[in-house]
């Protein structure tokens, strides 16, 4: 005969889990918010950035924007290799085609 399941344990340890998660990523986002520079910003400045970009509809610039930060994270990736890099002729990571985000918000003061 079957051992019965614990349903409430079973939920309680999904729960933690989930909450463990919830925890990680806002670890994380706060560690890319410093990574960034973007610390230097001010809360409110911050969140005017964030919540403009999350409002954004031009598809060309969230694509810019979405390459940048893909050529950000290789570019950290290939600096935490550390010795390799070096080893083997590191060259800089910065993507040179990709749109810069300020030159496409059309901010002028």
């Amino acid at each position: 005969m079957r051992k019965p399941r614990d349903f409430d344990t079973e939920l309680k340890a999904l729960a933690d889990k989930a909450r463990n998660l919830q925890q990680q990523k806002l670890h994380q986002l706060g560690d890319l918010v410093t990574a960034t520079g973007a610390a230097a910003l001010s809360p409110e400045h911050l969140a005017g950035a964030l919540l403009a970009a999350a409002e954004m509809k031009d598809d060309a610039t969230k694509e810019a924007w979405r390459k940048r930060g893909a050529a950000f994270f290789q570019s950290r990736t290939r600096k935490n290799s550390g010795a390799n890099a070096q080893e083997s002729g590191g060259t800089s990571a910065r993507a040179g085609g990709a749109a810069s985000p300020a030159s496409a918000d059309g901010a002028s003061g």
